[in-house]
């Protein structure tokens, strides 16, 4: 939901008049990096492991080492390789492992090398660092050939060369065109991408903040912030991959959700009364459709008090959610941060009487209009509010509820700023500062509290859904992309948008499917849902007073088709939980644009409208009406028509054919995707797992893993999970696979495993499993299509021959 119709304040992004430091006074070795003192300024570069050096630059009364609570490691204590000075000699030289970095005093310039010497980031001469007044700002150089990936929530095409963008979380109601900006969501890190050598820049500064990307000037990318410290991580490659690695460890990583949040979700704003929520559930059970989730909007709250149930509406919330749960179905309830001003009303005494709430300076407390009318906000960056906040949610988990949706959490408020007053004061601990530095910041500290509730007083894996964040929020939330709107062009942009969230680190992120403002149609829905299938959170929601945009609301053959790819998800499950393991131990996101797996091609580096999942699978979604074909690149060497299983040569274009019940999806060449053995499921599966495998059409290997576990508990973190490594080697007329159990600790992962080949090119002459020949009869082979079952919990070999 939007706060009103109210654009915000235009903020300006024109360069400031900076000044700069000269001449320095003292230079200083320290245990890891080196301090360069300037007249009223401190310069300091610390490296905290491999490939990652830290700049801080400030005035000499506000120098810290502090971070933000974005930032979830400490420096490695000692560092595991010996830093080499030079000093005597200029430029000064600091080298680490994977990160040498070159630092010219006059004019003072950082330039960053890899270990063979090689540039790979270069300042502006003499604007390595500067200030005006309480903002600071860097000019970096940017490479003929360079690329720009990340920023996160971010309208536009993929590569963000050429364009502005300010670091402001913003309920942005305007429609989500390119020159909306900035958004809900504010992650202050980019990717310097070349196929030769990438880096990344990760500014740890939560005050507003803006990038001029070659916008100004096409050869450099300016930064500056409205206050705080110029304090930024450099990241070193080589590739984009080891980028976002080590990001992830910086910020840290999207743990393994519960299973059943990665099915469907359906959503408006809003179903009420109960009764209505049940006819809902009732007719996905009649109608066959798998739901793993069904939300409530803020109608089902006492006059939009938070942490209260409406009793005419919702008479019986825990049995509710209890009925639901036999379904399969899970209730989210919505939950903004915005207190009703109301003495009756239990929450409000809670927090004002222990004085939880933000006030001014002066003490005045803060009070703004939002939903529920005036309107009191918690202090989140106070450790004793976040513990009340997250014990108010005990009576909700209590009755059953098992996710929670933060909204309206930029935050947002009905004025002209639609937000809260920049001069509020924010006690954080004993750390204070104005909302200027903390606006960002408040949504975070809000799932913080959030996610923990579910964590500690569920003891299972927290659902919790957010509008708003900042750089770490993907450690205690999933996010959707707000308020977008029931255009082709909304479905269009959300693919690059969420592909660079997940470059962004955060990789738990979808759009809200069909569109939430205004009325969607029954092709677009079709065409969105198929898309949704591959969004790492997929759910349809909309707004007040909007037709109705439930699977079946348009009839056949409508239904049928939406029907179809929805069930599509579910069969998916165990290949979408495998990429969220991947990407909870690599950073590497589920939802991948085609440059991240084939950065070599350069017809790639700017592909907005087709993405992978994972290395296996990629789509190319109808993103036009009345479209019934769309030319798609195909990178790398070969690949297999999803559906028909017709072979298609890399580095080509085609012009494939894709009527309404087509999504057009391609399977990468010697490679595997899992799905589950159970086609009719409508809850998260990890049993008895198909191996879906494509032959190559030339000879080549192939590696991979495959993850199981309960879908809910910790249980994995006492290794109680499988994990199966599998090598899939191509010859010219055999394929060869490797299953090898590293792990075997969940013994609820089913009897067998299934393995299927696809498109053979002839009938096996022989097939051995372990070295033993098995006859005809014990293997299943029908035009091209090649089946197996196999014990689990034992290691293969499997050998075919044609």
């Amino acid at each position: 939901m939007n706060s009103a119709e109210i654009k915000p304040e235009k903020q300006s992004n024109q360069k400031s008049s900076f000044h700069f430091p000269t001449e320095p006074q003292e230079i200083e070795k320290t245990a890891r990096g080196i301090k360069i003192i300037f007249k009223n300024h401190i310069l300091e570069l610390l490296w905290y492991r491999s490939g990652v050096v830290r700049v801080i630059f400030a005035d000499e009364k506000n120098f810290t080492n502090d971070t933000s609570p974005a930032v979830n490691q400490e420096p490695l204590t000692p560092l595991p390789f010996e830093l080499k000075y030079q000093v005597e000699q200029k430029p000064i030289r600091v080298a680490g492992q994977k990160s040498q970095v070159e630092i010219n005093l006059s004019p003072l310039t950082l330039s960053f090398f890899t270990d063979e010497d090689e540039p790979v980031q270069v300042d502006v001469p003499g604007k390595a660092a500067g200030w005006s007044k309480n903002k600071v700002c860097c000019y970096k150089k940017l490479r003929t050939d360079e690329r720009i990936y990340g920023l996160g929530e971010k309208t536009g095409y993929l590569d963000k060369r050429g364009r502005s963008y300010t670091m402001w979380n913003t309920d942005a109601y305007d429609p989500h065109v390119p020159s909306t900006d900035p958004l809900y969501i504010s992650l202050p890190f980019y990717i310097g991408f070349t196929p030769e050598e990438s880096y990344g820049i990760y500014f740890d500064n939560s005050y507003r903040s803006h990038f001029d990307i070659g916008h100004s000037n096409e050869g450099e990318l300016f930064y500056h912030s409205e206050g705080g410290n110029l304090d930024y991580y450099w990241l070193a490659g080589p590739d984009m991959k080891d980028v976002i690695k080590t990001f992830t460890w910086l910020t840290g990583r999207t743990p393994l959700p519960p299973g059943w949040s990665l099915g469907y979700h359906q959503s408006r704003y809003s179903y009420y009364p109960e009764d209505e929520v049940r006819e809902l559930a009732d007719t996905f059970q009649k109608k066959d459709i798998p739901c793993a989730a069904i939300h409530l909007d803020i109608h089902y709250m006492e006059g939009y008090r938070v942490f209260t149930w409406d009793e005419d509406r919702f008479p019986a919330p825990e049995r509710l959610s209890a009925d639901l749960q036999e379904q399969d179905i899970n209730l989210v309830t919505i939950v903004d941060p915005g207190v009703k001003i109301d003495p009756e009303y239990e929450v409000y005494r809670q927090g004002q009487k222990q004085d939880f709430f933000c006030r001014y300076l002066d003490g005045r407390p803060y009070r703004e209009e939002v939903w529920p009318g005036m309107t009191a906000f918690p202090d989140f960056t106070r450790e004793k509010v976040r513990r009340w906040w997250k014990e108010l949610h005990r009576q909700f988990l209590q009755q059953c509820i098992r996710g929670f949706w933060n909204d309206m959490n930029e935050p947002a408020a009905f004025n002209e700023k639609m937000t809260i007053d920049e001069d509020v004061e924010h006690e954080n601990d004993g750390d204070p500062g104005s909302h200027k530095r903390f606006h960002n910041l408040y949504a975070l500290e809000e799932a913080k509290a959030t996610n923990s509730a579910i964590k500690d007083y569920q003891q299972e894996r927290p659902f919790v859904l957010t509008r708003a964040g900042f750089a770490g929020i993907q450690r205690y939330a999933a996010a959707w992309t707000g308020d977008n709107r029931s255009f082709w062009r909304d479905m269009e942009t959300s693919m690059p948008m969420i592909a660079n969230m997940g470059l962004s680190g955060l990789g738990f992120a979808g759009a809200d499917v069909g569109g939430f403002t205004g009325d969607t149609s029954a092709e677009l829905l079709t065409r969105w849902t198929q898309l949704g299938v591959f969004y790492p959170f997929f759910r349809n929601h909309t707004s007040l007073d909007t037709r109705p945009q439930e699977p079946w609301a348009f009839g056949e053959p409508y239904t049928s088709i939406i029907k179809r790819y929805i069930k599509l998800r579910y069969q998916l499950l165990p290949e979408i939980y495998n990429s969220f393991y991947l990407q909870s131990q690599q950073g590497w996101p589920v939802f991948r644009p085609l440059v991240l797996n084939f950065p070599e091609d350069t017809k790639t580096h700017n592909l907005s409208d087709q993405v992978m999942l994972g290395d296996s699978l990629m789509v190319a979604p109808i993103v036009r009406p009345d479209c019934q074909e769309r030319r798609v690149y195909l990178p790398g060497t070969g690949w297999y028509d999803f559906w028909s299983g017709k072979y298609y040569e890399g580095q080509e274009s085609y012009l494939v054919k894709a009527p309404l019940e087509k999504l057009p999806i391609f399977v990468a060449e010697n490679s595997l995707y899992l799905s589950s053995a159970t086609e009719n499921s409508s809850s998260f599966q990890q049993d008895n797992l198909i191996l879906n495998i494509y032959p190559g059409q030339r000879e080549a290997e192939k590696a991979g893993l495959i993850y199981q576990d309960d879908g809910i508990s910790y249980d994995y973190q006492e290794g109680k999970y499988n994990l199966i490594n599998y090598k899939l080697k191509q010859k010219s007329d055999s394929l060869e696979i490797i299953i090898n159990y590293e792990e075997q600790n969940y013994q609820k992962a089913g009897d067998y495993l299934t393995v299927k080949i696809k498109a053979l090119p002839a009938a096996p002459v022989q097939l051995e499993v372990n070295k033993n020949k098995i006859p005809a009869g014990q293997y299943q082979y029908q035009a091209g299509e090649f089946e197996i079952q196999l014990p689990a919990f034992q290691n293969h070999k499997i050998e075919l021959f044609y």
